[in-house]
């Protein structure tokens, strides 16, 4: 039980900007780092637990590097203006799962008008179009994570 709550602790890092958690749990002490270069510790009676973590460290480490050379490339192609998010939290692109979303590709949005909502600490926090103009991209898929300042829509000023 205690390594599934180790793999969700992996998971929560390699998915933020974090780059270290160290926390403590049933008895055990728990350092994990994004860089290869810091050593990773854990309970010394646990050898499995040190291969998870090293295992996972060059894991995550890999995926970033790959997600930075997928976005690089998208950046440089948008011509909109960027919508970041002021918050971490989750990402809704609807008021309930039976709602419609708030804005598709496409759609025209006005100054104010809500486009998603970030979940932070149970608090719903609406979103709104900072300027009128037409939604170009959505960056973000319903329900997934999002990190402070990480760009959320892209939009065509009119």
């Amino acid at each position: 039980m205690w390594q599934d709550k180790l793999k969700e602790i992996i998971y929560i890092l390699e998915n933020s900007n974090v780059n270290e958690i160290e926390l403590k749990f049933w008895g055990r002490h728990y350092r994990v780092v994004k860089n290869p270069s810091n050593n990773i510790t854990g309970n010394q009676n646990l050898p499995q637990t040190i291969d998870i973590e090293n295992e996972s460290q060059v894991i995550a480490s890999q995926a970033i590097e790959e997600k930075d050379n997928l976005e690089k490339p998208l950046r440089d192609k948008t011509v909109g203006e960027e919508i970041l998010s002021p918050m971490p939290g989750t990402f809704y692109a609807a008021a309930t799962p039976d709602d419609p979303q708030f804005v598709s590709i496409g759609d025209k949005v006005q100054k104010g008008q809500t486009l998603c909502i970030i979940e932070a600490m149970k608090i719903m926090n609406e979103i709104e179009s900072e300027f009128d103009g037409v939604i170009e991209d959505i960056k973000i898929e319903n329900g997934n994570p999002v990190e402070y300042n990480q760009v959320l829509f892209t939009i065509v000023p009119s």
